[in-house]
């Protein structure tokens, strides 16, 4: 038998022993009187001579450590609000409940009334004066309970990464708190929250290849959307002129420490705005949830330092390329020696593909990387941008910007096109150019162009990947670190 299945074994031999002593192994009568973090600030207050009772408790929790020397025992019980150490004395309790004691595995879920004291190495401690089994644990912590070594095992077995890891608990509490700041953000601003469709007709506002799935009772096919942009615009033409959804868009496309298939975008949209106002926005937003979250707008990230405070480098996509990667202006004025270029540096173009498109390539592989700091980079061609607005000044380029920090895509914005008929001929060009992948499911949507011709106000939008937002404020590598339940591949039998 090897000695996980002996544990095992062990374990679920106690259990029958606490039943046959009468004791409900998944019980649910305990009510503790206190949360162990209201407990801890009381550390101050109470002295290795502090009188017993003067401070009663009842706390529960789950038992992290547990050291037996006899007649008495040291146990570390954690709850959501925090740790504390328990000490039972066989004297102390009734017999019966020493002998229920006894049982107890690290793991288990206990509870205990008592008082708190201080012990001699000064440690704030609850002496227990009665013990109750709450929940029997089947199956033993990481070894040593350390914490998982396998980053896999993590990501699949997270709720055993979230008992062990203090710092893995503490990452996801940030990402509540970013998510409840960019909220509050947005509605003193004056937007309003909304929700729109999870499945879609067609798959719109954006270019990937979506989950598919069929409704019975409507005998259609639906997508999980790829993007709420089309709806949001949507409610721009109905006549709210601030609007934002934080929810999950779907992309069945690779897994990387960047991308997951559903992850979290937030979209918001302002109507008399330009691209130019979402950019100021996004700085003060984002450089206050650093300071609020972390403490300062110098923060690291992957062992580099990242200055987040205003005002933030500005590039057009053209200035980033000759100034980040070297390449003269005149060679990127010139749509034939652009094409030459990027092809020569090994990417693939599709042969209707023109310069703007080159360019965006080259601009992913020659530059992305470099950007650290945050960096807004502007006027990306039109070829690329179907749903932004032309610049009135050049109209091969647009009224669109993406920001970048530590080398990635935090945030895509642009001044929205609102003229029907370029957004039509816009929409059919992107289609044909697809050409025969018949995995993106291209198809018009008539309907967006209609809502376009009841006139949509002139306004901005943008997305910010909330998971990236979340990486780069708690400093973690991959996008499986801060996605409660991230995909993975089948566990292997």
């Amino acid at each position: 038998m090897s000695e996980s299945n002996q544990v095992l074994k062990q374990r679920r031999q106690k259990a029958d022993e606490l039943a046959e002593m009468g004791v409900t192994l998944y019980g649910n009568a305990f009510k503790p009187t206190h949360r162990i973090g209201e407990l801890l600030p009381l550390a101050e207050a109470i002295t290795t001579d502090t009188a017993p009772n003067t401070h009663p408790v009842k706390v529960a929790g789950r038992i992290l450590g547990l050291r037996k020397f006899g007649k008495a025992s040291f146990l570390h019980l954690q709850d959501e609000s925090g740790r504390i150490q328990v000490y039972v004395q066989r004297d102390a309790v009734s017999p019966e409940a020493y002998n229920v004691f006894k049982k107890f595995d690290i793991g288990d879920i206990v509870g205990f009334s008592g008082y708190l004291f201080k012990t001699k190495t000064d440690e704030l401690t609850v002496h227990a004066t009665t013990v109750a089994h709450i929940t029997k644990s089947l199956r033993p912590l990481p070894e040593k309970f350390h914490g998982l070594t396998d980053v896999e095992t993590r990501y699949r077995q997270r709720y055993v990464d979230l008992i062990v890891n203090p710092e893995v608990r503490d990452t996801f509490r940030k990402r509540v708190e970013i998510i409840r700041m960019v909220r509050d953000f947005l509605v003193n601003r004056g937007f309003m929250e909304v929700e729109t469709p999870m499945m879609q007709p067609i798959a719109g506002g954006a270019t990937a290849k979506p989950f598919k799935t069929h409704h019975n009772a409507l005998g259609m096919d639906l997508y999980l959307r790829i993007a709420p942009e089309l709806y949001l615009k949507r409610l721009l033409v109905g006549g709210f002129e601030r609007v934002f959804e934080i929810n999950r868009n779907f992309r069945n496309e690779g897994l990387s420490t960047r991308h997951n298939p559903e992850f979290t975008m937030l979209e918001f949209y302002q109507a008399f705005a330009t691209y130019h106002d979402l950019m100021d926005l996004t700085e003060e937003m984002i450089s206050w949830i650093a300071a609020e979250v972390t403490g300062s707008m110098v923060i690291t990230y992957d062992g580099q330092e990242v200055d987040l405070s205003p005002p933030w480098t500005r590039y057009t996509i053209d200035q980033a390329l000759t100034e980040v990667a070297g390449i003269a202006p005149e060679v990127l004025a010139d749509p034939e020696q652009v094409l030459a270029l990027a092809r020569a540096k090994g990417i693939e173009l599709q042969p209707q593909a023109g310069p703007g498109k080159a360019k965006t390539e080259l601009f992913e592989l020659l530059v992305e990387e470099k950007l650290i700091n945050p960096t807004f980079v502007t006027e990306y061609p039109t070829e690329v941008s179907p749903l932004a607005r032309r610049n009135e000044q050049n109209p091969e380029v647009t009224d669109r910007f993406e920001l970048f920090i530590t080398g990635r895509e935090i945030a895509n914005a642009f001044s929205e096109l609102n003229d029907p008929v370029d957004q039509h001929q816009r929409f059919a060009k992107q289609i044909a150019e697809r050409g025969d992948d018949d995995e993106i499911f291209p198809e018009l949507d008539e309907d967006y162009v209609r809502a376009l011709e009841y006139g949509m106000p002139p306004a901005a939008g943008e997305g910010i990947g909330i998971d990236r937002l979340v990486m780069l404020l708690t400093d973690s590598p991959s996008i499986r670190d801060v996605i409660l339940f991230p995909h993975l591949r089948p566990e292997k039998k």
